[in-house]
């Protein structure tokens, strides 16, 4: 058993994942039919704990990750199991092992229809949707926000806190590094919003969007959409339905849907200046 390994119920030996494992990670989402998104697997691997399942062979089979933040809030994300080994209970068995892991806080995840069944019976329950748009952004910017600068960090980070009800100290420390663009709008008592865009495998994600306003969110997403090259996916919060007519105006395909669950409580923060999150796997 490897050092810190803990049984899994069915088979196979849970253990905390490495950056060395990164390219097993991306040979498993692919086995999945995901995309290998190698700079966001990194960010994951920098900011959460990555566990993972191997067969005899030392194959990494199964994987889940824990992201927990300061004031008792979790995201669980990139649960998979390789097509040769579904349906033996790993899932489940890397899901119950990170509940237990993030103890008393709050944990959510983005649920497809195929996970929803496993998560329901862990104690989640649906508290909202995420609707993927994916394509090339016309139209142009807004010009109503700048780029972030270093100044404009402890006031992003404040009012990310406000918004997620959680410090993300450890995400917000490293989008600059992380993110292509970082853009902020400000009101009279200073940044009301900000948004982001990173490189990912095959476009440039949108997220995180926190603003005052649907308007200043359409503003700060056009305004980054303008610095984009190429197709953009944006991870829209079901609360706002006519940011999705909007979206799909300019471009925006509707792609995909998911449930955003909840497992110890209700989402905390001022969820209605929640427009989109950095992405799925955070939350």
């Amino acid at each position: 058993m490897p050092d810190g390994g803990v049984p899994a119920t069915i088979g196979g030996v849970i253990e905390q994942l490495t950056v060395d494992d990164l390219d097993a990670c991306l040979d498993l989402a692919q086995d999945r039919d995901w995309p290998p998104e190698r700079h966001k697997w990194r960010l994951l691997f920098d900011i959460g704990t990555v566990y993972g399942i191997r067969d005899a062979a030392g194959r990494v089979i199964a994987t889940t990750v824990l992201t927990s933040y300061q004031g008792g809030l979790a995201a669980i994300s990139m649960v998979l199991v390789a097509k040769d080994h579904e349906r033996q209970g790993l899932g489940r068995a890397l899901m119950v092992h990170a509940i237990g892991e993030a103890g008393a806080a709050t944990v959510v995840l983005n649920a497809t229809e195929y996970g929803r069944p496993l998560y329901e019976r862990l104690g989640f329950v649906s508290v909202g949707s995420t609707f993927t748009h994916v394509g090339h952004f016309t139209g142009p910017g807004g010009h109503a926000s700048r780029p972030a600068t270093p100044d404009d960090l402890d006031a992003i980070h404040r009012l990310d806190t406000e918004v997620n009800g959680a410090d993300r100290a450890i995400l917000i420390d490293r989008l600059s590094g992380f993110a292509a663009q970082v853009r902020t709008v400000e009101g009279k008592a200073g940044i009301t919003g900000y948004a982001a865009a990173w490189p990912n495998h095959g476009n440039t994600v949108i997220g995180p969007v926190m603003a005052g306003s649907v308007a200043e969110a359409r503003a700060l997403i056009a305004d980054v959409a303008a610095g984009v090259d190429g197709p953009v996916r944006l991870d829209l919060d079901g609360r706002h339905p006519e940011l999705h007519a909007w979206a799909v105006k300019r471009g925006l395909e509707l792609r995909t849907s998911t449930a955003v669950m909840a497992r110890g409580g209700p989402l905390p923060g001022d969820r209605g200046r929640w427009f989109v999150p950095m992405m799925q796997a955070l939350g």
